[in-house]
């Protein structure tokens, strides 16, 4: 397939999928009108760009824009900080923050994502929940959906104090949750017992419905700030949302009992989150698109796809399975060659820290890590899966998904 032929073929797919591109302005329009409101409300100005260093007392800027966060998601209460290094940081927090020795974990959507295996104790680490008597178990899906039978049998015969929703896929085979189905299990789990927390790991999924899950009944929910809620222009961080009870928790895990939210300087960064969270409903909306059309470019090319093009989507994340290592690895070649930076560089499978197999990523983003920008990666075990997110906009994404689909047809080609 030559360069003129790969645009005439996404020029017609791009056609084909105008239906779900509508249905996305749409939530684009919803979730910014929602956004915008929440930095007026709360009478965000120019003044709360202002930096504090040290201990961070009385950052005004980093105070008001944790309400207009937690205004947004439909929450008591936020915790947004630069001083969580990444999502997994900031689910390890609320993790130790929220649990006891003695107490009971318990993950509802099966083997949480890899980064979380140590922190928990799935794999052995002398720092894990595990070496801190904490229990952890876990319920894997029923098909598409949460096992509710097995769920409310194992809330009856023991008492958990906590349970872990992963929504997105992470670097499984299963689909991602909707917040529909969110919802759904959240009502059955507090019929059964009000007081366990429910904790929802959100990477991934914010904005890609109108509503979020404290804002459907789950006690706390965490995610980065290098994806969705960054906006593209967050430098790092991660947030944590909730119930005001175990924000404040949190806070004093992430930094110390008897100061907790108090301290935590901005370090110059209040700019960078407030304008990411404003550009955040738009940035997301160019995700889903790249998403449908790579799912209904790559499927016509005769590849497996996860979502469909069609399908109601739970997350930025667009799965294209292979089953082949190499064609894995020159489809996330061909996205870095795509990319801004680094397009010269050439990705190769590595063993990379907090992983069992080696894993391939193709990231030339602007912010190390940030799969809001368009990236795609996956481990390097059957059936092959690229892990495609992110495009801070649509003709960038569809920039990066044609540089891919060259690569790959080269190739094949040849």
């Amino acid at each position: 397939m030559s360069r003129e032929e790969a645009i005439a073929f996404l020029n017609a797919c791009e056609k084909e999928v105008e239906v779900e591109f509508q249905k996305i302005n749409h939530l684009e329009e919803e979730n910014s009108k929602k956004v915008l409101e929440a930095f007026q409300q709360n009478h965000f100005s120019t003044s709360h760009f202002d930096s504090t260093t040290g201990y961070g007392y009385d950052d005004l800027g980093r105070d008001t824009l944790e309400k207009v966060f937690a205004q947004v998601l439909g929450a008591e209460d936020c915790l947004v900080r630069n001083q969580f290094i990444s999502g997994s940081h900031a689910l390890t927090v609320a993790l130790f923050a929220f649990l006891r020795p003695g107490d009971w974990m318990l993950s509802i959507t099966g083997t949480p994502y890899d980064t979380l295996h140590e922190v928990i104790g799935i794999k052995e680490n002398a720092s894990s929940l595990k070496s801190f008597g904490i229990e952890y178990d876990q319920i894997d899906l029923k098909g598409d959906d949460f096992d509710y039978e097995a769920i409310q049998k194992y809330l009856q015969e023991h008492h958990v104090k906590l349970i872990e929703i992963q929504r997105s896929k992470g670097y499984s085979t299963r689909k991602s949750i909707p917040i529909d189905k969110v919802e759904k299990v959240v009502k059955c789990i507090k019929k059964i017992d009000e007081k366990v927390i429910i904790m929802v790991d959100n990477c991934y999924c914010e904005m890609v419905a109108e509503k979020e899950p404290v804002a459907v009944g789950a006690d706390v929910m965490v995610g980065s700030l290098i994806k969705n809620l960054g906006g593209g222009i967050a430098p790092n961080g991660a947030y944590i949302a909730g119930r005001k009870e175990l924000v404040e928790l949190a806070a004093e895990r992430l930094t110390l009992p008897g100061e907790g939210r108090e301290v935590g300087p901005s370090l110059g960064v209040n700019r960078s989150l407030a304008q990411g969270l404003f550009l955040a409903p738009s940035v997301i909306a160019s995700s889903l698109k790249i998403a449908v059309l790579t799912s209904y470019a790559l499927e016509k090319l005769g590849y497996e796809v996860e979502p469909k093009w069609n399908e109601q989507r739970a997350d930025i994340v667009q799965n294209i399975c292979f089953h082949h290592p190499e064609k894995l690895i020159r489809y996330c070649q061909g996205i870095q060659k795509g990319s801004p930076i680094d397009a010269f560089a050439v990705p190769e499978p590595w063993d990379m820290p907090g992983y069992d197999d080696q894993v391939i990523m193709a990231a030339g983003t602007f912010t190390q890590g940030s799969s809001i920008e368009l990236s795609c990666d996956g481990p390097i075990r059957e059936p092959y899966i690229a892990y495609q997110q992110g495009g801070l906009t649509y003709a960038y994404g569809k920039q990066g998904l044609l540089s891919a689909i060259l690569e790959l047809q080269k190739k094949d080609d040849d």
